[in-house]
This record gives structure tokens, sequence and C-alpha cells, in this order.
């Protein structure tokens, strides 16, 4: 396939994603995604003198001093998000044992969010990661923004093999000055996670999608098969007729998981699973009503 080639279909993928995703969000999401995420935080406003029945924890101490008299912090709704979505195109990525790759899933997701926040008037923002943060589109607004995100998404060729969960969060940080809302979306085959994750958390409300394929949970009895590392190219001839190596495989791709929503349990970051094989639609339907809940608390 040629270079040009190439870009057809992944514009025409594109487009077709475009289709589905606006209706899904003009039938199923736009009022899920803004009763779970519209009006998070507040901005400040103002001062102004400190009246009868005001919070105590407003007065700002520094301008009463100054003015010697109480004057306490005004505050307005922040009626805009910035979503930034992070997105794993790392060689695992790429893996799909049925009709989508990991990769083409998060797109999927990716396009899903972004027209749902454009709708609703939010900015969105891109950074794809592997190795390293290699890519990023600041946050903005317009249906032209989001399928230039989803087409970075599909045609992204990062140079460095791996991936660092680490070197993502460590770049939203560094970048990021302003609260905003992480979509973290990836596999997470990476070690550690708990430190990055935990520091993303703190500063920004993170959200974390992962991606999965169901051959990576259950090997199946096959014989003997050569499996590659699409992060590092290694290659090693399994046995998968061995019942012992099978269950071994499957024990540890179960704590790989159960890792996973540990880590987002414990730092408070909300996790749906995605999953090439599935209704992908329903997962995100049903992280969006629980946040909505969480909400109405």
């Amino acid at each position: 396939m040629t270079h040009e080639e190439h870009i057809e279909e992944v514009m025409s993928r594109v487009r077709k994603l475009e289709l589905k995703a606006r209706r899904l969000v003009r039938e199923t999401f736009a009022g899920e995604y803004q009763s779970s995420f519209r009006g998070q935080g507040l901005d400040f406003d103002d001062f102004r003198e400190y009246a009868h029945g005001d919070e105590i924890r407003f007065i700002d101490w520094n301008v009463t001093a100054r003015m010697g008299t109480p004057y306490i912090r005004k505050f307005r709704e922040e009626r805009e998000l910035a979503v930034v979505l992070a997105v794993d195109v790392s060689g695992s990525a790429d893996f799909g044992s049925v009709h989508f790759s990991k990769r083409e899933a998060a797109a999927e997701a990716a396009a899903i969010l972004g027209f749902s926040a454009v709708g609703n008037g939010d900015k969105v923002g891109l950074l794809l990661f592997a190795k390293e943060a290699y890519f990023y589109v600041p946050p903005a607004k317009g249906t032209r923004h989001v399928l230039r995100i989803v087409r970075d998404i599909l045609m992204a060729e990062p140079t460095q093999a791996g991936t660092s969960i680490t070197a993502a969060c460590d770049f939203l940080i560094r970048t990021l000055r302003r609260r905003a809302f992480i979509f973290m979306i990836s596999d997470f085959f990476d070690d550690p996670l708990e430190k990055p994750l935990s520091k993303l958390a703190r500063k920004h409300e993170t959200i974390a999608l992962q991606v999965s394929d169901p051959l990576e949970a259950v090997l199946p009895k096959a014989g003997k098969v050569v499996f590659t590392d699409p992060e590092t190219g290694w290659e090693a001839q399994v046995n998968t007729n061995n019942a012992n190596l099978r269950m071994g495989y499957e024990k540890l791709m179960r704590r790989q998981s159960e890792g996973v929503k540990a880590v987002c349990k414990k730092n408070g970051i909300d996790l749906a699973q995605l999953s090439t094989d599935r209704d992908r639609l329903g997962d995100l339907h049903r992280l969006l009503k629980k946040r909505a809940r969480k909400r109405t608390r």
C-alpha cells in the first residue's frame, strides 16, 4: 500500500467514525456527558466585604489585613472545560484478534468523547504517547478539530518502541496549567502505574479507559506458536497445548487487570474497560452514568 493509499484508508475510517460518533452523541451521550462533567470547578471572580452568613473558609486573610475589615473571595462556576485525550499508540495498541485493533477502539472512544465535548462547548486536546510523550495538540473547539484528533490517533507512528505511562503523566502535569479532565486511554501494560497516576490524579480529574483484546486474557490451545512482542520485537516459540502454561498466562493477565483496578480505586480514578470484541459504547455510557450519580450525592 502506498503512502497516499494509506492516508485515504485512514480518512475513510475517520469519516465513518464521525458519522457513527455524531449519531451516538446526539441519541445517547449528550445528556450524560453534560451531567457528568459540566460545571465541575470554580474560578476566582472578585473580593467583597464579609457579610453575616458567609462561609468563613472563603475569607482572604491577606486582603482582610490590608483593608482592616473582613473580605471574602467570590467565585463563579467554571462553565468551560478542557478535556485532554491521552492515547497510548505504542506497538501493543495495534493488536487486535477480531474486527478492531485496540488503537481503532481507542479512536472510536476518542471520537465519541470529542464530539460530546465540543457539542457541550468544551475544548478538546490530544496527547499521543508511547515510550515518550511524542505528539501534543492543545485543547480547542470545533468539529474539524475533533476530526484532526481522530486522524492523528489512527495515523500515529511513534519512533521509539515501548510504553511509558510515567512520561505521559509527567508531560500533562508540566503542560496543563489549569485543572483539566484527562482521559487516559491505554492497555496499561506498563510498570510502574501507581506513582505517575496518583500524581496526575492529584492535579487533574483523571479517568482511565483500559483497552483490551480477548486474546490477551486467555491463551488459546493452538499448538506451537511463535509470539512477537510488538513493543520490542522479541520472539519466542510457545507450546500453547501446555495446560500449565495457559493457566499461568491467564493468572498473570488477571493479576495485571486487577492491579490497574486497584491503582484506580486507590487514587479516585474512574475506570472503564473497553474491549475490541464488544460494544464499547455501553461501557462508556455506564461510566458517564456512574459519574453523574456521584455528582448528585
